[in-house]
């Protein structure tokens, strides 16, 4: 079952790669700096949640079931503080700042490969 889910979790990261080079390309319609905020957007979500996946997946033994469940909330809780230095720090350092172009990236690329699971993880 390991992995399984590994494979699957390394499914949609690489769908979730292909989200940001799709939002960053859609960005420069914008100028370079919306298609700047939009690849940090991405990047974002996507290395969030390649962080929660080796957090997971790559510590995850058959032998110890119990620890699966901890392992998961602590994931969690990275992945949760990393988003959010992330974010503060493109907010504080990057001016002038384009928030629809940073969030609306983040809000896609963080959305639509999960829910797309089941078609991209076969």
């Amino acid at each position: 079952m390991q992995n399984l889910d590994a494979l699957r979790a390394k499914r949609i990261l690489i769908a979730q790669a292909v989200a940001t080079a799709i939002v960053t390309l859609a960005g420069l319609w914008f100028g370079p700096r919306a298609a700047l905020f939009a690849f940090l957007g991405g990047a974002t979500a996507t290395l969030a949640n390649a962080l929660f996946a080796y957090w997971v997946f790559g510590r995850y033994q058959a032998a110890e079931p119990g620890k699966l469940v901890f392992q998961f909330y602590g994931g969690e809780l990275l992945k949760l503080a990393f988003i959010a230095a992330t974010l503060a720090a493109v907010i504080i350092w990057l001016e002038p700042l384009q928030p629809m172009a940073l969030f609306g990236a983040f809000f896609v690329v963080y959305v639509v490969p999960p829910l797309l699971a089941n078609r991209i993880a076969g």
